[in-house]
């Protein structure tokens, strides 16, 4: 993190905390095996009416920031869909804490063997939301419908 950078997260408020999420939301907690967090997520997208290609964007979204879970924490995570304004909305919260208030908002250096996943989370979802506490961390990514 560049002196900047350092200075602005410094400076920056704590984010509001997240609303809830929508009365017909759809869950799915994940210890192991993603397939079903990517069979889910596909299909609700269909469902929502994304193009095939948002859809595939959604999914590999989901499945990277739910690798995470799997790659840096021992616990479970919880995958939590729904619609909301316009949006197609997918949470993973787990147990694991995000340091680094910019984490995925820069590009990983081209030697940088960490920080790719949650990079291209923010390039292909319209809204990435990361709230992180000695708690656990909460990653919503929103798709306009």
């Amino acid at each position: 993190m560049t002196e900047q950078e350092q200075a602005a997260a410094l400076h920056t408020p704590p984010p509001s905390p997240l609303s809830p999420p929508g009365d017909e939301a759809t869950s799915h907690t994940y210890r192991t095996d993603l397939s079903k967090v990517r069979a889910l997520v596909l299909q609700q997208g269909r469902a929502a009416g994304l193009s095939e290609s948002r859809a595939n964007d959604l999914v590999l979204a989901v499945s990277e920031v739910a690798a995470n879970t799997l790659r840096h924490t021992r616990s479970a995570g919880t995958l939590t869909i729904w619609r909301q304004a316009g949006q197609l909305v997918c949470e993973i919260q787990d147990e694991g804490t995000i340091t680094d208030p910019l984490a995925g908002q820069r590009r990983p250096g081209p030697d940088a063997t960490g920080g790719h996943g949650l990079w291209l989370v923010y390039q292909v979802c319209d809204l990435v939301e990361v709230r992180s506490d000695e708690t656990g961390t909460t990653i919503r990514m929103h798709m306009g419908i």
